[in-house]
């Protein structure tokens, strides 16, 4: 368990600098903003054996405490090589990642040798800058190769997706400076401290760029104090407003009654068991949820989701609620659920999938539905309610044929391509480690029969043959590992 965050993170040895968002940093000072290199390799999640393609990019960071550079996630995720160059200096700095977190795009690196930074200013975390007020964005963003300062006002604290993960939410500020390719990972200022991390521009609109707070950035590094990052935790439950007039007569509430409605509750996640269906959740932690959904933090309205957001796993919080007119306080322990990752883009790992007699086996996450285009319609239910309906509990992985590699004995299959297998002779398929074990038993069946959820007609493939189908379809399309089941 980690203490929960109520001061600032003390991570300088050396005084901020006092300065406000429109005068100068000194020279020095911006030799702790560093420009990265990446060179990335990203899978294929179309031809999984493969090793994917080699691509790079530019990024931003800065030294917040010795040999510490924070920056982006999404500037360092799938990193094969990492250079860190100073500012003003021609050479570039090995550097390895030492904790990332996807779900809130932050962070960590070091360098091979840190002795040419010594003696640099280490930026320190400041808060949340208030509506109306300046703050400077400073990194290298695309158009030239030296430092780039740029200045906006803050014009909206919100809780919206971060576009890494595409799944997660977190707090966010937006502020009327672009945030352009290449500014990722840099230091917003204020007042010589660090007040957020510029992260994601607004494509359809001009001069708006947003940065993660830093009640974020002290969370993370806050959990990564054990040596290890543990992710975000939350509720686990569905939300609905209650604007609707007849609906709070239903629950007796009045125009001004607080209070939102529990729509569902997520089967085995932190409120299962202590939340129902149709609650009334009226505060958390004795902070009062209005009608939209809203508690109030720091002077701004946020998503109530905010204040669960600053807990760790293993936290306690309290919930107010009202349960068939009958107003009670329930106790809720925070905890992780892995099964949530169905929905969240993973980053530096290989892809799962399994061969047999040329069908591509391969288990459904955003990556997967992403890079298919998948489109049928038992597919798209299942990953829609994966979560939802619990179907998590007996399937670790919903297990996709993703392609039919074109072999003698597994033709006319064009129809089961982008469908989810629902069992293999006769046994209901639970995980991709599952259809692996079944499609190579010690002792070959007379027939492998594959079930395609949604197709009346099985995939048959005759046992005796499909030894001889696998190894020619891996010569003919150069498969030299035909499995890969682990991460």
């Amino acid at each position: 368990m980690h203490p929960a965050i109520a001061e600032p993170l003390a991570i300088s040895s050396l005084a901020p600098l006092e300065t406000s968002a429109n005068a100068s940093l000194p020279e020095k000072t911006y030799s702790s903003i560093v420009r990265i290199e990446v060179a990335t390799q990203v899978p294929n999640y179309n031809e999984p054996w493969k090793a994917g393609r080699f691509s790079g990019g530019i990024g931003t960071g800065f030294l917040i405490g010795p040999n510490l550079f924070l920056t982006n996630a999404h500037v360092v995720s799938n990193a094969r090589r990492l250079l860190i160059t100073m500012h003003g200096e021609a050479r570039k700095h090995p550097a390895k990642i030492v904790h990332i977190a996807h779900d809130c795009d932050l962070a960590l690196l070091e360098v091979d040798d840190f002795t040419p930074f010594m003696g640099l200013h280490h930026f320190q975390i400041g808060g949340v800058p208030k509506l109306e007020s300046q703050v400077r964005v400073i990194g290298y963003p695309v158009g030239g190769n030296r430092i780039s300062v740029t200045r906006g006002v803050v014009s909206r604290i919100d809780f919206n997706t971060y576009s890494h993960s595409r799944s997660d939410q977190h707090l966010v500020v937006q502020i009327d400076a672009a945030i352009n390719p290449g500014n990722s990972g840099g230091p917003v200022l204020q007042d010589g401290k660090v007040v957020g991390v510029a992260f994601q521009g607004l494509r359809s609109a001009d001069n708006t760029g947003y940065m993660i707070p830093t009640p974020v950035v002290r969370r993370f590094l806050t959990d990564i104090e054990d040596g290890r990052y543990d992710k975000y935790v939350d509720l686990g439950i569905s939300d609905f407003p209650m604007f609707n007039p007849a609906m709070q007569k239903k629950f007796g509430l009045t125009p001004t009654s607080p209070g939102v409605l529990v729509a569902a509750v997520t089967p085995d996640g932190p409120c299962d068991g202590v939340l129902q269906k149709d609650d009334i959740l009226t505060a958390i932690n004795n902070n009062a949820v209005d009608a939209a959904g809203n508690i109030l933090i720091d002077g701004e309205k946020v998503n109530m989701n905010e204040i669960v957001e600053r807990k760790f796993s293993g936290d306690q919080v309290n919930l107010s609620i009202i349960r068939d007119g009958k107003s009670m306080d329930v106790m809720c322990t925070l905890k992780p659920f892995p099964p949530s990752q169905m929905y969240a883009v993973q980053y530096d790992v290989k892809p799962r999938y399994t061969t047999f007699a040329g069908l591509v086996l391969q288990p459904l996450d955003r990556n997967l539905y992403s890079a298919h285009n998948l489109t049928n319609t038992r597919v798209r239910r299942l990953f829609t309610h994966y979560l939802d309906e619990g179907i998590f509990k007996e399937r670790k992985d919903i297990v996709i044929l993703t392609r039919v590699l074109s072999d003698p004995v597994n033709t006319h299959l064009s129809g089961h391509v982008g469908t989810a297998i629902e069992s293999i002779n006769g046994e209901n398929v639970s995980s991709l480690e599952h259809a692996h074990q079944l499609l190579h038993p010690e002792k070959s069946p007379d027939f492998f029969v594959i079930k395609c959820e949604g197709v009346e007609r099985p995939i048959v493939i005759p046992g005796d043959k499909a030894e001889a189908a696998s190894q020619r379809t891996q010569s003919s399309y150069g498969i030299t590992t035909p499995a890969n089941l682990s991460n």
